[in-house]
């Protein structure tokens, strides 16, 4: 018969203090003296949230000592467990000693020794002749795939370090590197002082290299990472990131300094800042920048492959029926061919738009102020690019615009909608022979559609959608004497297949009388799977020779616009789009997919755009974009990247990564290839490799457990 003591006699007084009440539970008590008391026999302890295992304890009161036998299971009540052979601890549990003793911080990190002495009350522990090592070892050996052997561990509950002396890390049972003294974080700290994980990084520019990172924990709303990078080409760069948050928001800065042979004797970095913030009322501050020393710097060392740097500072708020915006932004390019005096250097936008119900015409109203300009350096009023666009020229934009759209359903499904687009727009024009002075227009566009949706069921529950759609729109001549500042890129596909108009700015607009023609079907099923498809054209009374013939929208009649998808969300996404024009030949085409299996997941398609030198593109774009990674095993996991050039024959860019993560190691393997050459930047390879002990503070989350052979 078991026994439950749930108010322990006299001798027990100590284990059920008034505050702290103990619960003992054993196969057997005996009381053997005045100041002794044993309990045998499937013995448990549930004390101070400690919950206590054994075969054997005896309470003196006298010492206010237990003597326990084992196997012995202490649960701390804070995600740590110890089990030993043999203890002598307080009536508390929180001071003595075990023997062949192990410990498991948050069922991450176990560290077993010949005996382990808590003191203090329990923020030490400290153990001798250590293992230590979060990886699971499978049955029948007792090497694991590595561990840390110390001849002292010491254990700071408060402070929440590890401390190991006379130190070797092991992989496989081999010793490769030896450390006098080694401190790390336990389980449960994801913040502290100190080196993080190193990371190898080779390239054929720069030679094989070494990043140490070093964290210092300012303040608990303040730090700094600081990355010495070393490469055998003789660079040296120190690498500096500093965090802030604040009560309303968060600030970053990025930066780097550089010795190195690709530019002898010159210094060579970058400094980037990021900030975001609550200004209250719903308004929010949000800032970036960035400067560089020279055009390569960045792609060199791999901090981002973007040729055109902004740097904005702008407050935003939006609301139910609002929205404001105000924005400056600076530019700086780093294209070849492409000189900062010509570009836009500086811009400013600001944006007032409000959304209401008319209440006489019904529907949906908007009302917009806008405000945008932009300046460049250059002081040439005249073209020497030959892009229609004056060196220096300047210019200051005012605009005031409306829209009106209401929509009647009858009782046959047809639906009949309209729209109204009004504009103001006062210009000021500076350093330009072309245009110039202070030209302003007034516009108003108009149009009208009609809609009639067919709807059908069949008997497996899947639903057909045919919709056939006629919209007529007209709008005035466009201005000559306005230059084309925001609306050189336009895009001709489903989304503004029926819009008023296909510009995405204001300095254009899409003038003349047309009319938009197309259908569009949309099927479901019961298992989730979407069929999309979308066809059209735009037929013109007149050709204002607004569009370049690769736009799709040039002459009378514009190309055909043909696109469809298809799509299950657990399993396969397609998206195609074709513009064909007269001769039914692609002047623009795209295929894009997404597959997302259990194993593999893979994204990627073909585009190809035939040269446009309004835009900017001096030959034609072919290529095949892939992004795919294959989970080979529950552990390794492949990336492949890859992007192919058509027109040159040749890969743009190409990537591989491997990536190995168990329960206690992560090593993510990669090499990249980058194709594309100017003056500035050189084809290169990147190869990297980092390896991460798993189960410290702050580290990656665990992988899967390693399979063990059978």
């Amino acid at each position: 018969m078991r026994w439950l003591l749930l108010a322990l006699t006299l001798l027990a007084a100590p284990l059920a203090r008034a505050q702290d009440q103990a619960t003992l539970v054993a196969d057997q008590v005996s009381v053997q003296s005045d100041s002794v008391l044993s309990a045998t026999g499937h013995v448990e302890v549930f004390f101070n949230g400690q919950h206590l295992t054994a075969s054997t304890i005896i309470y003196n009161k006298a010492t206010d000592r237990l003597t326990i036998t084992g196997p012995i299971r202490i649960d701390d009540g804070m995600g740590n467990l110890m089990l030993a052979d043999q203890a002598d601890l307080s009536a508390d549990l929180t001071e003595g000693m075990l023997t062949s003793a192990r410990i498991m911080l948050h069922q991450k990190l176990q560290l077993a020794a010949s005996e382990m002495q808590r003191s203090d009350k329990g923020r030490y522990t400290a153990l001798r002749n250590v293992a230590a090592s979060s990886c699971n070892i499978c049955a029948g050996s007792t090497t694991p795939l590595w561990e840390i052997r110390a001849r002292e561990v010491v254990h700071d509950a408060l402070s929440q370090q590890i401390w190991f002396s006379d130190a070797s890390l092991r992989f496989a049972g081999l010793p490769v590197m030896y450390l006098p003294v080694l401190r790390v974080p336990d389980p449960t700290l994801n913040r502290v002082t100190g080196f993080l994980t190193p990371q190898i990084r080779t390239t054929s520019g720069l030679g094989g290299g070494v990043l140490l990172p070093y964290f210092i924990a300012l303040a608990p709303d303040r730090d700094v990472l600081l990355t010495p990078y070393v490469t055998s080409g003789g660079g040296t760069t120190l690498n500096l990131r500093y965090r802030q948050a604040f009560t309303q928001g968060t600030l970053t800065v990025n930066g780097a300094i550089t010795s190195d042979q690709t530019l002898p004797g010159e210094g060579r970095g970058y400094l980037a800042a990021t900030g975001n913030f609550d200004l209250g009322r719903s308004y929010q501050l949000a800032f970036h920048g960035i400067i560089v020393t020279d055009d390569a710097y960045l792609v060199d060392y791999g901090i981002t492959d973007a040729d055109r740097l902004d740097s904005t500072i702008g407050i935003t708020r939006v609301q139910r029926d609002a929205y404001f915006s105000g924005k400056f932004t600076g530019l700086h390019s780093l294209r070849e061919g492409e000189s900062n005096t010509t570009q836009p250097a500086a811009l400013s936008d600001f944006v007032l738009h409000r959304r209401f119900v008319p209440a006489v015409l019904g529907g949906e109203g908007t009302f917009e102020f806008q405000s945008h300009s932009l300046y460049r350096p250059s002081n040439d009023p005249t073209d020497t690019n030959g892009d229609d666009v004056a060196d220096g020229r300047d210019m200051v934009r005012l605009s005031f615009n409306g829209t009106w759209r209401r929509n009647w359903v009858f009782g046959n499904g047809i639906e009949l909608s309209s729209g109204l687009d009004g504009a103001a727009d006062l210009y000021r024009i500076r350093q330009d022979t072309q245009y110039g002075g202070s030209p302003n227009r007034s516009t108003a566009t108009g149009g009208v559609a009609l809609r009639w949706p067919w709807v059908k069921t069949d008997a497996q529950g899947k639903v057909h959608v045919i919709e056939p759609v006629a919209q007529l729109v007209s709008a005035p001549r466009p201005d000559n004497r306005i230059p084309n500042e925001d609306s050189a890129l336009v895009e001709f596909d489903e989304s503004n297949l029926f819009s008023l108009d296909r510009f995405p700015g204001v300095d254009a607009f899409e003038g003349g009388t047309r009319v938009n023609l197309g259908g569009h079907y949309l099927g479901t099923t019961p298992a989730g799977w979407t069929m999309d498809a979308t066809a059209g054209r735009v037929l013109r009374l007149k050709d204002l020779n607004q569009f370049s013939e690769p736009s799709g929208l040039s002459g009378l009649n514009s190309d055909w616009l043909l696109s469809w998808s298809m799509n299950n969300p657990d399993q396969l996404g397609v998206l195609s789009r074709f513009l064909l024009n007269k001769d039914l030949n692609p002047t623009k085409a795209e295929l894009l997919f997404e597959v997302d299996r259990d194993k593999v997941k893979m994204s990627g398609g073909y585009r190809f755009i035939l040269a446009d030198l309004k835009e900017n593109r001096s030959q034609d774009v072919r290529e095949v974009v892939l992004n795919s990674t294959y989970a080979v095993t529950p552990n390794w996991t492949a990336h492949l990247t890859n992007r192919y050039d058509f027109v040159s024959k040749s890969a743009a860019q190409a990537g591989l990564q491997l990536n190995y993560k168990n329960e206690c190691l992560l090593v993510d393997l990669s090499v990249s290839r980058r194709y594309t050459s100017s003056t500035s930047v050189k084809p290169s390879t990147d190869f990297g490799l980092t390896v991460e002990l798993l189960g410290f503070g702050g580290s990656a989350a665990q992988g899967p457990q390693q399979q063990c052979r059978k």
